[in-house]
This record gives structure tokens, C-alpha cells and sequence, in this order.
């Protein structure tokens, strides 16, 4: 681990401004359903798409004209669908019939690779243009958010994890597991305990993580071999005993994170082209994956086989959101 020698104090943008600006002036509703369950994708065809999970019908299909998607994510009410394209995120009322944005947040250099809610939904966070501008010096691939809501991990093209602390403004941490080996993927554990990068090589990285004086401390757990090609998405499940990745060579492996040994525990075969993203269950016994073939599918995890696959993309189906937790009125 070497620490970020130096770093220019970032500062608040228009997309920052815009964020506030919006949810100050939002009235909140009730979700219709708290308790369903919320499932999209999207990808190359321009359109968003609502699936029952259990029938595997497209309920709903929300025409995104503009660009590609390359990530979604619901926010944790299950009210707004965020939906990152090129130079923007469009954000979408779940629980209204409009097809169209209710806000944009423009303004990014290039493709938005990541998006993500705060636990609460005050902020989100993107990549590569993150809410406060903080400087990678290098394209960044993914960020997730800490579960304390005051860091942030993110990843970068030429190999670069990054910790930043939203309360300092300035990188706290900076690893560089394998020099300019572009890393595509970052995960952290919900309990905070955990964090998984992986890069183009099909390498995967483990570092323990912990509090320490109001910081957080890494140390290196492992490194291991997931895939022979391209890792495109890695992420640990909610109850942390299992890590998913997703690969350009067709499959998903499924690892088992006991004691932090990352033994293959299941492989998942059926995608015919790269598998792009991945979401787990709340309970992490079932994973719905996207991929170039055009279709989503539904694993059961206990024994590693599609039980519904999601046809009606006409082209690549590279992002997928899921929330199936119930909400509490």
C-alpha cells in the first residue's frame, strides 16, 4: 500500500449543485410497493427495461434515445432509477408511468462507467466525473461507496485504487496492485470488512479493511486467478460469504469468501458472449447477470443453473439493477 503523495483540494461543480438543488426541492411519496421486487436493465439497444422477476415478462420499457446505458442503480426507497449514459445520468420515477426523465445531471467528459446512492439517498456518486471532483489523473472505470458514507473506492485504467475521504476532501489511500493494468471493478463488503479489485488480466485482489483512528486501515489478504480474460464486474454478497465476477470469457464464478481463501464454488454457463454485470438477491441465494448476448438470466445459486432468462434486448444487455428488499413504512 502506498499512500497519494499529494492532492489538490477538489472542489463543488454544477453536477453537485444540480444534485442539491433537486432533492431540496423534491417531495417525497410513498413508493406504490414497498415490498416488490425492482429489476432493470438496459445496454446498447437505448432502452430500459422493467422485468417481473418471477414470470420474466418486461413490464414496462423506457426508451433512453441519447446513448447506451452502462450502469443502473435503484435508489435505496425504491423511488428513482438512476441510468449513467454518455456525458449524463438520467434519473426516473420507478412508480410513475412518465417515460421520461424527472432530472439529468450533464456535464461529464465522457462515458459515465458507475452511479451510485447514498444509503439514505442525499447524494450520488459517479465515475468517471465523481460528485466532488476528485482527480484520478487516469479514466475511472468504478466507485463504490464505503457503508460508513464517507469514503469512497474507486478504480482506474491504469491500475490505481483510490480511497477518498469525503469529510477531508483528499485521497486518503492509493494501491497499485499490478502497474498499468487497468483495474474494472471495485467491491466492498456491506459490513465494511472487506474489499475486492479486479483487472483486465482476470486477476483478482483482497485487502482486509478496518477502522483505526476514524480512518480506515488496509492490509493485503490475497491475490488470485478468477479468469484467463477480462473481469468485468466483481461484487461481494450482501452476507459476504460469496464474491461473483463476470468475465469476458462467457461465464460468472461464483467464490466462496470463508476465511478469505476465494475457493471456486460454482460456474455459471449459459451466457453465449461477455458477461458485463451482475446483482445479487437481497438474501444472496439468487444472481441475475447481463451480457452481450442480449439476455439477462436468473441464477439459483445453491445449484448454479438459470431458472428465468429475460428476452427483449436487441442488442447487448451490459447493466442490471436489482432491489428485492422490503421497505419498512
Amino acid at each position: 500500500m502506498r499512500r497519494a503523495e499529494h492532492h489538490s483540494r477538489p472542489h463543488y461543480n454544477n453536477y453537485q449543485a444540480q444534485q442539491h438543488q433537486y432533492y431540496a426541492q423534491q417531495q417525497y411519496n410513498q413508493p406504490q410497493d414497498s415490498h416488490s421486487v425492482i429489476l432493470v436493465t438496459a445496454g446498447y439497444d437505448h432502452t430500459i427495461r422493467f422485468w417481473e422477476a418471477l414470470s420474466g415478462i418486461c413490464s414496462r420499457t423506457i426508451q433512453h434515445p441519447d446513448s447506451q446505458v452502462n450502469r443502473l442503480c435503484i435508489s435505496p426507497d425504491k423511488r428513482y432509477l438512476a441510468a449513467a449514459g454518455n456525458q449524463h445520468i438520467r434519473l426516473y420515477d420507478i412508480n410513475s408511468p412518465n417515460p421520461n426523465p424527472i432530472t439529468s445531471f450533464d456535464g461529464h467528459a465522457g462515458n459515465v462507467t458507475a452511479v451510485g446512492f447514498h444509503c439514505e439517498g442525499k447524494w450520488m456518486v459517479t465515475a468517471p466525473s465523481i460528485q466532488r471532483n476528485y482527480d484520478h489523473k487516469s479514466p475511472v472505470n468504478d466507485v463504490a461507496i464505503h457503508p460508513n458514507q464517507g469514503e469512497l473506492i474507486s478504480c482506474d485504467q491504469k491500475g490505481s485504487i483510490k480511497i477518498w475521504d469525503l469529510g477531508e476532501n483528499s485521497c486518503t489511500h492509493e494501491l497499485v496492485p499490478e502497474e498499468d493494468v487497468p483495474l474494472r471493478s471495485v467491491t466492498v463488503a456491506i459490513d465494511g470488512s472487506m474489499l475486492v479489485a479486479a483487472n483486465n488480466k482476470g486477476n483478482c485482489y483482497v485487502w482486509k479493511m478496518s477502522n483505526a483512528r476514524d480512518c480506515t486501515d488496509l492490509q493485503p489478504i490475497t491475490k488470485f486467478s478468477a479468469h484467463k480474460r477480462y473481469i468485468t464486474r466483481c461484487l461481494l454478497s450482501p452476507d459476504v460469504k460469496h464474491l461473483a465476477t463476470c468475465s469476458a470469457d462467457t461465464t460468472v464464478k461464483i467464490w466462496s469468501a470463508t476465511n478469505h481463501e476465494f475457493k471456486l464454488d460454482k460456474e455459471l454457463k449459459g451466457h453465449q458472449r461477455w458477461v458485463w454485470d451482475c446483482a445479487f438477491s437481497a438474501d444472496s441465494a439468487y444472481l441475475v447477470t447481463a451480457s452481450s448476448d442480449h439476455v439477462a438470466r436468473l441464477w439459483e445459486l445453491q445449484q448454479g443453473e438459470t431458472i428465468r432468462q429475460y428476452n427483449g434486448h436487441h442488442k447487448a444487455a451490459i447493466c442490471v439493477a436489482l432491489n428485492d428488499l422490503s421497505i419498512g413504512n
